[in-house]
């Protein structure tokens, strides 16, 4: 399956970090996870901690897949409204999700620091109304949030073109926001993890043979096998091809980033708005500005790659409509596909296609990184038969 399009920029900047070898030996652990990329290292990295014997395992190179083309937009809210949530799964529910992404962003700072050199830095976020008629929909959202207890603060008109410089007719401030290189922290965790002992390979490609009641099989291309107690399929968007019945919509997203720029008051605070699909940007730590959005329902790679570069222009077309003085320079483009699941929420635990020993790690949606955080607890949770407050919220039981 090709997941990216153009050049994306965490590949070109970090390049191949470290090469992981195929798997030669038969090997047996306690936990298998399928998929190198940023989920399957925190995944593994957080079972590992808790000591889970691990063994990774990645189709192609370490990080290679739809991690080398993340924009690692870090923020606690959900792409569905904390009211339209609510709506659909309850109000308690629906804050649950709400808090636990809130707790997951400063997780995720505990773990960057840890391996340091990911670009990991804290921000602010604001979502703006794109239209006035935006503004009470918005108001409501903001009313919805403070009563759950959430970091948001209302800004006005004019407290938005005095901070930021742009117009828009309202906006919800939050502090609870970070960035990171999603490529470049997964080779820091997987390589953390070889150094302790795990089995960490590349270019593995591994398929179920048997998957019984107390163990599973599974079989490179070349044979060698792989007997454990449980394996974790943490390969991205790849995942539904394991499931008879989609359980997410696969789209295409696309992206670009500026040369180094002064950046003013957006090198603190990420953007994006309550369109849809909505544009977003965020600063990197070079003072780059990364602008992503155009989304579409287009999940073709040869089709997506000739739309990369008109994607492009019309993204740093929307950012020089919001900033004019702002003179941007692209550097590179890229488009790559990404799910999206009706409620907004992942799916983290077993199906029932396969039974309690295969789990899935579907960090869908626009705050990946931030759902595999949680998952990672949640599926720890899972294989130590342990409850955990999320296990129905994120799992495959509310498709019923």
């Amino acid at each position: 399956m090709d997941l990216k399009s153009g050049y994306p920029f965490w590949a070109v900047k970090n390049g191949l970090m470290q090469s992981f070898a195929p798997l030669r030996e038969e090997l047996r652990c306690e936990v298998a996870v399928i998929g190198g990329g940023i989920t399957g290292a925190i995944i593994a990295d957080a079972l590992a901690n808790a000591g889970h014997e691990v063994a990774v395992f990645e189709q192609r190179d370490v990080g290679w897949g739809s991690s080398a083309a993340s924009t690692a937009l870090l923020q606690y809210e959900i792409d569905t409204h904390l009211t339209d949530l609510s709506r659909q799964i309850g109000l308690a529910q629906a804050t649950r999700a709400y808090r636990a992404c809130q707790d997951a962003i400063g997780t995720l700072g505990e773990l960057a620091r840890g391996v340091r050199d990911v670009d990991f830095d804290r921000s602010d976020s604001l979502y703006f109304a794109s239209h006035r008629w935006h503004v009470r929909r918005l108001k409501d959202e903001f009313q919805a949030r403070r009563r759950a207890g959430l970091d948001t603060h209302w800004l006005e008109r004019e407290d938005i073109a005095e901070r930021y410089g742009f117009d828009a007719p309202a906006g919800l401030l939050t502090s609870t926001a970070a960035r990171l290189d999603p490529y470049r922290l997964a080779h820091r965790l997987l390589q953390r993890l070889r150094r302790r002992g795990a089995g960490v390979h590349g270019r593995t490609r591994l398929k179920p043979v048997d998957v019984g009641s107390r163990q599973v099989v599974l079989a490179s291309e070349d044979g060698v096998r792989v007997t454990a107690r449980h394996v974790v399929v943490a390969t991205g968007y790849e995942a539904q091809r394991w499931i008879s019945r989609d359980v997410a919509k696969n789209r295409s997203s696309y992206a670009c980033i500026s040369e180094p720029v002064d950046l003013g008051a957006l090198a603190d605070t990420m953007l994006w708005e309550t369109a849809r699909p909505y544009l977003y940007m965020r600063a990197t730590g070079e003072s780059r500005l990364l602008v992503g959005g155009e989304d579409d329902a287009i999940d073709v790679p040869k089709r997506r790659d000739a739309r990369v570069e008109k994607k492009a222009a019309r993204l740093m077309k929307r950012v020089e409509g919001l900033f004019p003085g702002l003179s941007l320079k692209p550097a590179f483009s890229w488009g790559g596909t990404f799910a999206e699941t009706s409620d907004g929420l992942p799916f983290f635990g077993p199906h029932p296609q396969w039974g309690p020993r295969l789990l899935f790690a579907m960090a869908y949606g626009g705050n990946g990184i931030v759902y595999s955080m949680i998952g990672a607890d949640l599926l720890r949770a899972w294989l130590e038969r342990r409850a955990h407050p999320l296990k129905g919220l994120f799992g495959f039981e509310r498709l019923r």
